[in-house]
């Protein structure tokens, strides 16, 4: 059995802890309606490009449907993301502050489609954890990939570190 031992990040913990607000503690949960029913936002699937709006109280995601459908999941936690801990308009913003809301939406998107307090239910020493991950979780597996190396590469870290 895989030993994991590295901590986590400031915003692999919020995840978690707005999962197990909503109820959310195995990947079969992970809910875009349960998550927007909870926080009153509206998802609509159109084909043209994703985006997320806030109007005074009203907030919509739009899913562009000509994507993938294991990207739409992705795409949704993205947009989230910019409702969640974003303010201002990308479009007239200084490009620093763009690319740092997009590096947070990113890192949101992968701990949002797979959460750390729900590693456990990876089987790390499966050889086929990518599709494994990518079935349980209902992401692409650039995605699981990118989040299987993430983890391994925290965990050597925190295992030299100590």
């Amino acid at each position: 059995m895989y030993q994991l031992t590295y901590r986590t990040t400031g915003l692999e913990d919020w995840v978690s802890r707005f999962y197990m607000k909503l109820g959310i503690t195995t990947p079969s949960l992970i809910s875009e309606e349960r998550i927007c029913r909870f926080l009153g936002i509206y998802v609509k699937r159109k084909p043209i490009p994703s985006s997320f709006h806030v109007i005074g109280r009203y907030q919509d995601i739009v899913i562009d449907s000509r994507e993938p459908i294991e990207k739409h999941r992705e795409i949704f936690f993205h947009e989230l993301c910019h409702i969640l801990r974003h303010s201002g308009v990308q479009t007239i913003m200084p490009a620093s502050f763009r690319e740092l809301q997009e590096w947070d939406a990113h890192h949101f998107t992968q701990y949002a489609a797979i959460p750390y307090h729900m590693i456990k239910y990876i089987p790390l020493n499966d050889c086929d954890v990518i599709k494994q991950m990518s079935d349980i979780f209902l992401v692409s597996p650039e995605l699981c990939e990118e989040r299987l190396e993430q983890i391994i590469r925290r965990n050597h870290l925190a295992r030299n570190f100590y």
